[in-house]
């Protein structure tokens, strides 16, 4: 018999084996558990056809047409399960927790696989992830106007045993106008929050985890409301740096796209700069002049950065200046500080 478990020892089996996401196509694309294969019972087009016969004429109809469907498919499905893992267990899941999933697990032991399945199916783990963002947590945030190098230096961060989360990792995206160059397109916002919720579980919920600062929305994908509001409250260690050395950082980080995609990127904000702002930074990108079209943009965020900072408490603020961006020495100096303020038990501790 398949082993039914709740949510939480099924994201601990799915450390060990392989998370079998039952439900159709379509489901699986809006939002899915992040290490889950797809393995669908039905198309979204058989999954339409029985839910509607379920609607229109009766359970049983509904149920006698799924088997219809399913039963030439029997074998094609566990052959498919076997290429996803040579072990013999797998952790099932569909919408509910339903007969989707109760069908998957009974042909694979059929087949001689031991099988568990997840109560209350996916609508638990959303219902998990949702929950997470409200349990307190010790959160730092690593501040910083544009160009500081903010993700590298998280980065860094995790690189020597910090817990992070990248925030911008997670959304494919860096933030400002020309976050989405050089990245894969954005997750859906279900997406999003389920990778989020992954990483959070990653961490020990003791210790300290370092995240980036950030508005509400990173790209196209909204920040949950309670976890920012968590973040707008954390102790921030606002990384001061030179704009000049900002710039350059820039130069160097974005240069290297396509000068098109870098003018798209500036029409996008051409209300923010200012309609003259924007045609001498046009200009600019026509003259090759990469330096003076970002020094533009970066004024307008810049600007845009000191405006978010002044909501939060300046109790709240840890100033971190620094002449020139040394990743390895600015990661180190940043845990050295939050030692300091740790130590003094000031205001910062939390």
């Amino acid at each position: 018999m398949p082993i039914p478990v709740y949510i939480n020892e099924f994201l601990e089996l799915a450390k060990q084996y392989p998370v079998l996401d039952v439900r159709s196509p379509g489901e699986y694309e809006s939002g899915h558990i992040p290490v889950a294969y797809n393995l669908p019972l039905f198309t979204d087009e058989e999954r339409a056809v029985v839910g509607t016969t379920y609607k229109q004429v009766s359970r049983e109809a509904a149920v006698n047409k799924g088997l219809e469907i399913f039963g030439p498919k029997m074998k094609m499905l566990a052959d498919k399960a076997k290429e996803i893992h040579k072990g013999n267990t797998f952790l099932v899941h569909c919408w509910r927790g339903g007969m989707r999933s109760g069908t998957i697990a009974w042909l694979l032991e059929l087949y001689g696989f031991k099988v568990y399945v997840l109560r209350g199916g996916y609508k638990a783990f959303r219902r998990n992830v949702l929950e997470s963002f409200t349990k307190e947590r010790k959160m730092y945030i690593l501040g910083g106007r544009t160009g500081s190098g903010k993700t590298l230096i998280l980065k860094e961060l995790a690189s020597i045993g910090e817990q992070v989360i990248d925030l911008e990792g997670l959304a494919n995206h860096k933030g400002s106008s020309f976050g989405a160059l050089g990245e894969k397109p954005q997750p859906t916002q279900e997406m999003f929050e389920n990778g989020l919720f992954i990483s959070l579980h990653k961490t020990n919920s003791n210790h300290l985890v370092w995240i980036e600062d950030e508005s509400n929305m990173i790209g196209t994908k909204v920040i949950p409301k309670v976890f920012f509001s968590k973040m707008r409250n954390s102790p921030v260690f606002f990384l001061d740096i030179p704009f000049e050395v900002r710039l350059q950082h820039l130069v160097n980080e974005y240069g290297k796209f396509k000068p098109e995609d870098l003018k798209e990127a500036i029409i996008r904000i051409t209300k923010k700069l200012g309609g003259q702002h924007a045609k001498v930074a046009l200009e600019a990108m026509d003259n090759g002049d990469l330096k003076t079209a970002f020094g533009i943009c970066l004024a307008y965020y810049d600007k845009t950065y000191e405006y978010g900072k002044s909501k939060r408490m300046p109790e709240s603020i840890v100033d971190c200046p620094f002449q020139n961006l040394n990743v390895k020495e600015i990661a180190e100096a940043v845990i050295k500080r939050w030692a300091e303020c740790e130590g003094r038990g000031d205001a910062v501790r939390t």
